[in-house]
Order: C-alpha cells, then structure tokens, then sequence
C-alpha cells in the first residue's frame, strides 16, 4: 500500500520514487480491519502581524498634473512610514495607476473631464498596538484609501507542529475508542497524510476617502485570536 508520511513517523518497508517532500513506502498486507479516519488538530495564536493598503488617489485636469500631485502626496506617506520606525522591507507597492475620467450625457458622446491617479502600498505592521496611530499619520499626511487590515502570524511553523501533534494525538484517541466498541484493540499505523486546512480567517475593515481632521481619532486594531489547524488523514489496523 503506497501512503503519503509526515515528518516523525517511520514505518517499515521499502521506498520508492516520489515527488520532492513526500516519501512513499510499500507496508505489509492487512491482517485485521482497516480504520479510516480524518482528524483536526488544532492551536490558537494571537496575531502578530497586521497587513494594511494604504495610498492616495488624486485627480487633475491633466495626466501630468495627476501623476505629479500624487507623486507628492505619496512621499509624505512613505515619509510618515519611516518616521514611524517601519522597515523598508516591510513596504512594498502593490499598485500604480493613472485613468482618464469622463462626464457621460444622454445623446453626447463622452467628455473628458480629468485624470485620476493611484499610488498603493502594502505596509506589515509588527507592531499592532500601534498600529492604529500610524494609519491615523498616514492620514494626516495625505493618504485618503486604506483598506485592510489583514491579521496574520508572522512564523506560524511552530503553531502548525503544535496543530500536528494534537491531530496525531486526536486521531489515536479516536482510534481507541471505535477498537474498544468493536471489540479489537489499535495495531499498526498503517499510514498518515498531511492535508489541507482552512486557512486564517482575516478580520478586514475598509477605510476609504478618510480626511486629515479624522487623525485625532486615534483608530484601533484589535488582533484577538486565530485558529491555526492541521487535517491528518489516518489509517489503523484494528485486530
């Protein structure tokens, strides 16, 4: 029987050839029952990381005067960023753009009116605490589209381990329990494999055409708790 292994688990027989990261072994034939099972484990962490777009759009008469106004205004925000003690490693554009804009009237064709240009940002928060004053600078310093934020873990590996051994732990116990119904007891492990879990579930707030006077208000991001999760799909051989 081929299975997929994870990490920690050796079982005896002979490998062969698998796609980088996976190990497949031929086991020995099944002498009792074959129990099926798919298991979660799972771990809580409160989020470290908040990932937050923020940029300015302006518009002008024309595409230079756009392109120009948000240059300008674009460096007071990034300036805000680095006054604020954020890396430059954690600011990465996420988008440009300059699009003309028309007035449309029934029985005329379309007139245009000006241009409209974008400049945005991604910005990672280590510090979620303070995070809210550092939007509420932005802000003030000309950025008028935020959206986000999107609450994450910065290292979220050891949260996985921690998942993995508790979905391990959930699958023996359940393995238990249906041997001691049906009479048998747990044998072997016959094989185990790593799926795939339900991803973070980001808490998202859009914030859009917020002007300089709202700085005052001193925004609050509150990260609470995610759930970090493992599927494990097991088989026992119950005799």
């Amino acid at each position: 029987m081929r299975s997929f292994l994870i990490a920690g688990f050796l079982l005896a027989g002979v490998a062969t050839a698998m796609p980088a990261g996976a190990q497949q072994l031929v086991v020995q034939p099944m002498a009792g029952t074959r129990l099926d099972l798919s298991v979660t484990g799972e771990v809580t962490r409160v989020p470290d990381v908040a990932i937050i777009s923020a940029g300015v759009v302006t518009r002008a008469a024309t595409a230079s005067a756009a392109i120009n106004q948000n240059a300008a205004r674009m460096d007071r925000v990034l300036a805000a960023l680095k006054r604020a003690g954020i890396a430059e490693r954690d600011v990465q554009t996420s988008s440009i753009n300059l699009n003309p804009e028309y007035r449309y009237q029934d029985g005329q064709s379309p007139r245009l009116t000006g241009y409209s240009a974008s400049n945005q940002v991604s910005v990672r928060f280590r510090d979620i605490a303070n995070s809210g004053k550092i939007l509420d600078a932005l802000v003030a310093e000309g950025a008028n589209q935020i959206n986000g934020p999107t609450l994450t873990i910065d290292k979220p590996e050891a949260a996985r381990d921690e998942a993995r051994v508790a979905a391990l732990a959930a699958g023996r116990a359940r393995a238990e329990l249906y041997a001691r119904s049906l009479g048998k007891r747990v044998g072997r492990l016959i094989s185990v494999s790593e799926g795939q879990a339900p991803g973070f579930q980001p808490m998202e707030i859009v914030v859009t055409g917020m002007r300089a006077q709202a700085a005052s208000a001193d925004s609050k991001i509150v990260p609470g708790e995610q759930q970090v999760q493992v599927v494990l799909s097991m088989s026992f051989e119950l005799q």
